[in-house]
């Protein structure tokens, strides 16, 4: 069961303090539908820029809300510290949205979103064409999807990062486990794709954000699960990234790796810029024993069709050994007083 945090009296009477003003609770029921630049908010709000900026600035302050940068713009989001976060839902939860101003608000959201969603969709479908090919030599992304489904979904969890989220799906799945979920990729058409896409489903409880997935915008310890899905092939150092992913995993959190098996079609490599073909079975292991991980299942997605023209997909689940470690000496503890 998730706990609810607790917080010192003068430091809830300051954040009382910063959302006790009409416009920074119009600013934070739009934050909690999606992130939002500077500018979107100010022709959502119709205000001035100086005079939004500084109630993101109040916000700021009082840790309410967060802010990223990617290229020349900046991203505002809800905050990613539990009290804060749930303060919040708690207050936007009860505000009516059939009434003036904040029907208005989502309806020029609504203009923002559509926006997005019509640059996202040009790019996604000049580049359709050789994803689709990809897509025909492995197993339906369906089949892959219930498995993981099935393996992480088993109970609620805090909170979740996808690293290389490229369009959000793995957000997008797993999104009615996790109560916080970030994205981080440094495709900014990819993020726009992102975006466009949890708008379109409704996804509220995820954000992306521009970031190397070699030194992801997350602290030590922060995540129940990162999920790395067909993005190693394209990286030249693989065990560095999974060693990120065990940095910021928190004890006893779980990886998720969705990779292909070795195989040698070398098209992938000249004009899909993949640059491993595939992974042994040693070589994620080696690689999550070097980042203190246990692998605990791995599932294999052979596809129908002629050997050698078609891709494998592999799945690997592995935990964090740290609270394990702990629960086993507990445990060896608790049988010496029942034998005593």
């Amino acid at each position: 069961m998730l706990t609810r945090p607790l917080t010192d009296l003068e430091t809830f009477v300051d954040s009382l303090k910063a959302v006790a003003e009409s416009s920074r609770m119009r600013i934070l029921f739009l934050l909690s539908r999606g992130d939002l630049t500077v500018s979107d908010l100010t022709e959502i709000l119709n205000q001035s820029q100086p005079r939004v900026s500084r109630h993101l600035k109040l916000l700021l302050d009082e840790s309410l809300i967060g802010r990223y940068q990617e290229g020349s713009w900046a991203y505002f989001h809800l905050s990613d510290q539990t009290f804060e976060r749930e303060l919040v839902s708690g207050l936007i939860a009860r505000i009516d949205t059939s009434q003036s101003p904040v029907d208005r608000d989502l309806e020029r959201l609504e203009a923002v979103k559509r926006r997005r969603q019509e640059r996202a969709a040009s790019y996604f479908e000049s580049n359709a064409a050789s994803w689709d090919r990809i897509r025909s030599l492995h197993v339906p992304e369906e089949a892959v999807e219930r498995s993981i489904v099935g393996l992480v979904g088993e109970k609620p969890f805090r909170s979740m990062l996808d690293l290389g989220t490229g369009t959000g799906r793995m957000l997008e799945i797993l999104s009615p486990f996790y109560q916080h979920g970030i994205g981080v990729d440094m495709s900014r058409e990819m993020l726009a794709i992102a975006r466009a896409k949890l708008d379109d489903a409704g996804i509220t409880n995820a954000q992306v954000r521009q970031g190397d997935i070699y030194a992801p915008p997350a602290e030590r310890d922060q995540f129940d699960l990162v999920t790395i899905h067909q993005v190693l092939h394209y990286l030249d150092q693989p065990g560095r990234a999974i060693a990120e992913a065990g940095r910021v995993l928190r004890p006893s959190g779980r990886l998720l790796i969705v990779d292909f098996a070795p195989h040698e079609m070398e098209f992938l490599r000249d004009e899909h810029a993949h640059v491993r073909l595939g992974f042994t079975e040693r070589q994620i292991a080696d690689w999550l024993e070097e980042a203190s991980l246990d692998l605990e299942t791995t599932l294999e997605f052979e596809p129908q069709g002629i050997a050698g023209e078609n891709l494998t997909v592999k799945l690997w689940l592995a935990r964090d050994r740290r609270l394990l470690i702990a629960d086993s000496i507990e445990s060896r503890h608790q049988d010496t007083e029942l034998s005593a």
